[in-house]
């Protein structure tokens, strides 16, 4: 192989002309005269060898494109990146590593230099790359400061255009600021999450609307990935968010696009009953009545126990979404509603709705269940053994929201522990004629369970 591209070589150096300038000197991508031909010629002879892996080979061709002629073919920095991968895997020296990882860095800037315009691999893709290469590299050593500057800046210019790869390192990056600073930098971690998570949705719906099921598959990982770490940081406490967010409200009280981003993020971090939802709630109402806004009249109105306009306006708001998560969110609130007032069997059918839009909402199970408790003694008000089986539907559904939902399985375990409490007795079931231990029994009545007896 060597012998010919050595040939190769050769044969297209004895046509070069007169009048020789390297690309990079002249601003051209490939040169002129002599130098053109050696960069054609370098290009060709590198490439064959980097698509095989033999990247010490590849090498000296490569440099010498790279240095010679930089702006000539994309496939200098495709390559380039395993090239000096490969020369950093193969480094023993701590200071020559670093240097190599100085280079490589170097060269993504390089590419965004002269290549930054590309359509499918432009700036913003390039340096979520770059980004992606330095934290992996200087691991423990990872710098959030350089991977926050480099990211941000392609936030700034792209906005919602912005590769998610940019997005997701931009909040890495901020995450660990805050974990090394929690007072300073716990608004900006905030503020960047509701940043970027607007930028993911605004994606997400393009890739939905585009019926682009791969991009949408890795803008929603993303985007999940996002809002799981902000939930678990520390920083999304309501409390906090409210201290945030109180006088920013009143700032922007006819900022609708504000107003919307607010409820979102305190949504998302369940802070729909803070004073901070409910004030942009009211005030982006007036302007532009949304499922979102009615949610928050309705809250508003079930905190001041004036149910009849609650119910109103969460059915308002349900009829008006297509979000499953929200919709999930107000039946779960009607349910919890009508249970406080004693309404058990509307608590089960807005749980059940609830379920149905979200099959992992595990409170809308454990609602049912105290609905179940609550009202046991109406299902068999001259059985009090037989009321006492009522208690095993209760369980059942305390079971099923710990499978659901692992975020409130310890809340599901301890109420396991007081129900189970009141089964029947062993000596209760054996003395009464309509049971018998391991069989099957049906509730009736609006709960409508079977029951294994136990």
């Amino acid at each position: 192989m060597k012998s010919k591209i050595f040939l190769l070589a050769v044969s297209i150096l004895i046509t070069a002309g007169v009048n020789a300038q390297k690309g990079v000197d002249n601003g051209t991508p490939y040169g002129s005269g002599e130098d053109s031909i050696r960069c054609l010629t370098n290009i060709s002879l590198f490439i064959p060898y980097a698509k095989s892996n033999n990247f010490k080979d590849a090498y000296p061709f490569w440099k010498i494109a790279y240095d010679e002629c930089p702006a000539s073919n994309k496939n200098i920095y495709v390559y380039g990146v395993n090239i000096i991968n490969w020369q950093i895997s193969q480094e023993t020296d701590a200071a020559k590593k670093e240097a190599l990882i100085s280079d490589l860095m170097k060269l993504y800037d390089d590419r965004v230099k002269y290549f930054g315009n590309d359509k499918q691999y432009g700036k913003d893709w390039i340096v979520s790359r770059k980004a992606q290469s330095y934290n992996q590299l200087k691991g423990e050593n990872t710098d959030p400061n350089v991977i926050y500057k480099w990211t941000g800046e392609v936030i700034d210019e792209f906005k919602d255009k912005t590769e998610p790869l940019a997005v997701s390192l931009y909040m890495f990056a901020s995450f660990k600021l805050m974990q090394g600073d929690m007072d300073k930098y716990k608004s900006q971690y905030v503020n960047d999450f509701l940043k970027c998570s607007t930028i993911l949705d605004v994606q997400y719906a393009a890739a939905e609307a585009a019926n682009n099921e791969k991009d949408a598959e890795n803008i929603l990982t993303r985007k999940t990935e996002i809002e799981q770490n902000f939930a678990a940081s520390g920083a999304a406490d309501c409390e906090t968010l409210q201290s945030i967010y109180a006088s920013k409200i009143e700032e922007n009280k006819d900022n609708l696009d504000f107003l919307k981003e607010t409820m979102t993020l305190l949504r998302r971090v369940g802070c729909k009953e803070s004073d901070a939802y409910i004030a942009a709630a009211v005030y982006s109402h007036k302007m532009e009545p949304t499922a979102e806004s009615a949610m928050g009249l309705g809250t508003k109105a079930f905190k001041d126990k004036d149910y009849t306009t609650a119910e109103k306006y969460y059915n308002e708001a349900i009829s008006m979404s297509d979000n499953p998560d929200i919709k999930a969110d107000l039946y779960y609130a009607l349910g919890a509603m009508a249970s406080q007032q004693g309404q058990y069997v509307k608590t089960k059918q807005y749980s059940q709705k609830c379920i149905a839009e979200k099959p992992s909402y595990g409170r809308a199970y454990i609602l049912i269940a105290q609905a179940y408790a609550a009202g046991a003694r109406g299902i068999f008000p001259d059985d009090p053994v037989l009321t006492k089986c009522v208690y095993y539907a209760v369980v059942d559904k305390l079971e099923r929201a710990r499978q659901v939902d692992p975020s409130i399985a310890d809340e599901a375990s301890r109420l396991i522990a007081t129900y189970s409490k009141y089964y029947p007795t062993k000596e209760e079931v054996f003395m009464h004629p309509s049971l018998n231990a391991g069989d099957s029994f049906s509730i009736g009545g609006w709960i409508g369970e079977t029951v294994r007896i136990r």
